[in-house]
């Protein structure tokens, strides 16, 4: 899903490519039927994106919680060294600015945490989500008959009568009511 340009480029001609064949390929009576999914429609619309999204947010507000205190807690420490300069020893204020460093180094290391957690949780989120859509996919692509069902992120143009996204959002909704039951 997160292919550069050219990697676009090179999948949809390949689709192309093998779509040339096709014809060829297939009984005389039988005709191609084809699909087109907007999967990042079904990640966002479907109950499950929606729920896995809003816990994410409640997991980088949390996050943003205690970066945005640790950060308060920088800029007090360093404002009461800057008062204090005038009547602090060299040694105190060699000990206070190392404190500060310190802290400095604590606050970048959780930012960097938080981030590699939540890029981390949004990966799992996702993963989990995508494997069911893809199985959901295949059972429709088989039971009704479909020649080819593509992303259709990757398509310049398609007949909207071949966009099954609606179905595959629907039926993936019904699975995870289902197995929540």
């Amino acid at each position: 899903m997160r292919k550069t340009f050219w990697g676009k480029v090179l999948a949809l001609c390949s689709v192309l490519f093998a779509l040339s064949f096709l014809p060829a390929s297939l009984p005389a009576a039988e005709t191609a039927k084809f699909g087109a999914v907007d999967i990042q429609k079904v990640l966002n619309e479907s109950d499950t994106g929606k729920k896995a999204k809003s816990d994410l947010e409640v997991l980088i507000r949390s996050k943003q919680t205690t970066i945005d205190e640790k950060g308060r807690a920088i800029e007090k420490m360093k404002a009461d060294i800057e008062k204090q300069a005038s009547v602090l020893s060299a040694e105190a204020r060699k000990s206070k600015e190392d404190e500060l460093e310190k802290q400095v180094r604590e606050y970048q290391r959780l930012v960097q945490d938080s981030q590699a957690e939540i890029k981390k949780k949004e990966t799992e989120f996702t993963d989990t989500i995508l494997k069911d859509i893809r199985d959901i996919i295949e059972k429709i692509g088989e039971q009704e008959g479909y020649t080819l069902i593509i992303e259709k992120g990757m398509v310049i143009y398609s007949n909207k009568g071949i966009d099954i996204t609606d179905i595959i959002l629907k039926k993936y909704d019904e699975s995870k009511a289902k197995s929540k039951k």
